[in-house]
């Protein structure tokens, strides 16, 4: 009888750098640092909570630094993936980047209509007609990861895909949407900025500190002009140029995104005083607007779309998928956290509505997330014992 062989330690140890390196690893500090910031402002300390996201540094509270400075970082590291999956991964063809495109597109547009549905009549409320828009990668493959060899690795790779076009889809909203005013002057300085950075990367500068240099000047040029300034990371992705400098950034700072900026980010967002919640809380408008957007408008959009999109031949699902699994991917879509609590600060803070937001996304997206990984465990049996399911997983 052969025994197995116990791997070394040096085995072991790639194995844990290669899952502190994840996005599933991202998702689970991500989950600390939010609980953490519940317990906080929930406990004898919560006053000492919000004075120091209250805190002023200079130009920007503590909150704000985290939000419109770190987060920057995060929108930079996204517009990164963007660029590297349209010229040489999985957006690089239109066939490839079809089927998630669709399903991020049904994605957006139907949480927004159900949010729009319950709001329409307050232009207030209204304001947060894109928060269940979004779809939060790091957490959704957090919790993918939890179900192991149950989910294929096709099916991570469309949920990736689709994650990183829902991105993109809210950066164009906030960048639409969310800006208040626009001081003209600072915007033409920020493009003056960014016409010397595209003019450095055709000129064949490779020096990440002349980007970094030059990135910093365009996050305080868009700062000033009303836009938010995580739109400067985006615009900064897309002057970088994609060669080893590219790469070299984006490796440089996966680890800070991960583990310092998302982490701070649910630190610093998750706050929430649930001392005065009563069940009339969760019956408001804009609360059942955002959690059944998730909840509902995510996976009938993300689902929705896909399938209209493979029967009328407008695209083709990547290989061992069957509709059960596809249908489980589409429910983690509804956990929107961060990108969720985001727009939600941009429509709402400072507002007893921002408060109501808070809490609408935590309920959408933990039920999105014990939904989802309900149906993907069930859905290889589902598979298996409808023929109906069985004959479109060997058309797909």
């Amino acid at each position: 009888m052969n025994a197995t062989r116990p791997k070394d330690p040096a085995h072991r140890f790639h194995a844990l750098l290669a899952f502190l390196r994840s996005q599933a690893a991202g998702g689970l500090a991500l989950i600390l640092a939010a609980a953490l910031a519940v317990v906080w402002s929930n406990d004898s300390g919560a006053d000492n909570y919000f004075h120091l996201m209250a805190f002023p540094l200079g130009i920007l509270p503590l909150d704000g630094w985290v939000n419109d400075g770190l987060m920057a970082l995060f929108f930079l590291t996204v517009g990164l993936e963007i660029r590297r999956e349209v010229t040489e991964g999985q957006f690089s063809s239109r066939r490839q980047i079809a089927a998630p495109g669709l399903a991020a597109l049904g994605g957006m547009v139907v949480p927004a209509l159900i949010y729009v549905a319950f709001n329409h009549t307050d232009p207030v409320r209204l304001r947060g007609w894109a928060v269940p828009m979004a779809t939060d990668i790091a957490f959704a493959l957090a919790a993918l990861s939890v179900l192991g060899r149950r989910v294929p690795i096709s099916l991570k790779m469309f949920l990736t895909a689709l994650a990183i076009i829902d991105d993109l889809g809210a950066i164009v909203v906030i960048a639409l949407f969310y800006t208040a005013r626009v001081d003209l002057a600072a915007l033409l300085a920020a493009g003056v900025v960014w016409c010397g950075l595209y003019a450095l990367n055709r000129a064949g500068v490779r020096a990440v500190g002349a980007y970094v240099l030059g990135g910093l000047v365009l996050w305080a040029c868009v700062l000033k002009s009303g836009i938010h300034p995580t739109i400067a990371g985006v615009a900064l992705a897309f002057v970088v140029p994609m060669d080893d400098t590219g790469h070299r950034l984006e490796s440089a700072l996966g680890g800070w995104v991960t583990w310092v900026v998302l982490p701070l980010f649910g630190l610093a967002n998750a706050g929430l005083r649930l001392g005065g919640v009563t069940l009339s809380d969760f019956g408001t408008p804009v609360m059942l607007g955002t959690a059944l957007g998730l909840v509902i408008g995510k996976p009938v959009g993300v689902f929705g779309a896909t399938w209209a999109a493979v029967r009328l031949g407008w695209a083709r699902m990547p290989a061992g998928l069957s509709w059960p699994q596809l249908f489980g991917a589409a429910v983690l879509c509804g956990i929107g956290f961060t990108m969720s609590l985001f727009i939600g600060d941009l429509g709402f803070h400072g507002t007893k509505v921002h408060a109501e937001v808070k809490l609408a996304v935590f309920t959408g997206s933990v039920v999105s997330a014990v939904l989802g990984m309900t149906a993907l465990r069930l859905a290889r049996r589902v598979a298996r014992r409808a023929p109906l399911f069985r004959r479109i997983d060997e058309e797909l």
